[in-house]
């Protein structure tokens, strides 16, 4: 082959405008590496696409760079509907109270999360969530609507313990010293009658005031009367000075009889003992009805009130309900279990009940006549400090309230303050809802305050 060795014969303009271009770029070069040096490179569209280094689009355009003076809030977007698409701010991944206007990465290298302009719910009130269609099926939100609702007021359970009514207990003694003759009735747990000879007891006193009464009733007239007034307050029955008038003689053995009916619980005598005046014979208790004495809690006690329909069951009789009434509810508290003492009258006619059984009781208070405004109790998220339901708002948005709760019920829930008829409370996964609506709220209230941060701050502590 045949080289041509003709000389180069380009003109000598030509080889000037070459190296003119050559310094120019190296200018700009050296001019670009003597300015600032960018923060990372940006997809040219406006996409959430970064890189810490140069870098290529899938079409070979490159990453534009971004520097330390680009203004934060602005984000290049195409003139299309997606420009609501834009980017806020971005949020720490881990719900912290932490936002950026720039990517950024929390301690454990995970990335920030971006936050759009259409998520931001502008207008809502804080804390407001919306949740597509889609989203709402597969978390399965339901609502129900806000009623006007006869209040079902919540049984307040409690436990409590048998005992004696107090008004139905009596005491049998003697006003006169004396000794035990006799005793008729010697067991305790027998049953007595009104009027019923228990025992008969010698006392020396009293056949001396029979034998007075003999002699009075021959003098006749006022001391006559007054020998008797003295014998019935030694409660010498009238069956007793009776026999007097008619025999004439005084008796050796006095009875002792029952003042009420009952069943004798205490005998603390027996035959030939000799017992004081006022010494007690025999205690005697009426169990048609007992006291049930229930422990009710502090927080309980503001629903209870006299006359309020109780029903008590013993382990004694499964499957059956004793009725009551609550009778007293006693004036101090214990201090250690922070329980009220409340007297329930349970009915015992037929005499199964014993003292110092245990029950479990169920109180019922008494409800409102009139309708109150009430939610369904899984409706209600109470954080102990604070009671919420989301109110559904349509199109997806739920919007957080606070209320003010009253009577409760097994369902239901009285709302004092806070809501209004026909509001749609979520009732199915309100807690997801709930958790999404504190962390909108949280976030929204650091981007509000980031407004004024400079350019390349973060909000984070």
């Amino acid at each position: 082959m045949r080289r041509n060795r003709t000389p180069d014969r380009r003109s000598p303009v030509t080889r000037s405008l070459f190296l003119a271009c050559v310094a120019a770029i190296a200018a700009a070069g050296t001019a670009r590496a003597a300015g600032p040096a960018p923060l990372y490179y940006q997809n040219p569209d406006g996409e959430p696409f970064y890189a810490a280094e140069p870098a290529k689009t899938k079409d070979g355009r490159e990453y534009k760079p971004v520097f330390a003076d680009t203004p934060a809030a602005v984000a290049p977007a195409p003139a299309s509907p997606a420009a609501a698409h834009r980017i806020l701010y971005y949020r720490n991944p881990m719900g912290l109270p932490d936002t950026s206007p720039k990517p950024k990465k929390d301690s454990m290298g995970m990335d920030y999360i971006p936050v759009y302009a259409d998520d931001a719910g502008q207008g809502d009130p804080a804390g407001t969530v919306r949740i597509s269609p889609g989203r709402l099926q597969t978390l399965g939100v339901r609502t129900e609507a806000v009623e006007m609702r006869q209040p079902a007021g919540r049984a307040i359970v409690a436990t409590g313990i048998l005992q004696f009514d107090e008004r139905r207990l009596a005491t049998v003694t003697t006003k006169v010293p004396g000794w035990i003759d006799r005793l008729v009735v010697a067991a305790a747990g027998d049953k007595v009658r009104r009027g019923q000879v228990l025992a008969e007891i010698y006392s020396p006193d009293l056949v001396a005031s029979e034998d007075e009464y003999l002699i009075a009733a021959r003098m006749g007239g006022a001391i006559a009367s007054a020998a008797v007034q003295r014998l019935r307050a030694l409660d010498i029955p009238d069956d007793e000075i009776d026999r007097l008038r008619r025999t004439g003689h005084a008796s050796r053995h006095i009875p002792v009889m029952a003042s009420a009916d009952g069943v004798v619980i205490d005998k603390p005598v027996q035959d030939g003992m000799r017992v004081d005046a006022g010494q007690p014979l025999y205690k005697t208790a009426d169990l048609s009805e007992l006291w049930l004495i229930a422990q009710v809690q502090e927080q309980d006690l503001g629903a209870v009130a006299p006359g309020n329909r109780t029903v008590a069951t013993f382990v004694a009789f499964p499957g059956r309900t004793f009725d009551g009434r609550v009778d007293l509810i006693y004036p101090s508290m214990n201090a250690e279990t922070r329980t009220a003492r409340v007297r329930i009258v349970v009915p015992n006619a037929g005499g199964e009940l014993r003292a110092g059984m245990f029950a479990n009781v169920r109180i019922d208070p008494a409800a409102e006549s009139r309708p109150v405004l009430s939610v369904p109790s899984s409706a209600v998220l109470d954080t102990g400090t604070r009671q919420v339901v989301l109110v559904a708002r349509g199109e997806g948005r739920f919007e957080p309230h606070r209320v003010t709760l009253g009577l409760r019920g097994d369902e239901w829930v009285q709302v004092l303050d806070g809501l209004k008829p026909d509001d749609r409370v979520v009732v199915g996964a309100n807690f997801l809802i709930d958790a999404e609506s504190n962390l909108r709220a949280a976030l929204q209230g650091f981007a509000d305050g980031d407004k004024g941060t400079p350019a390349g701050q973060g909000a984070g502590p």
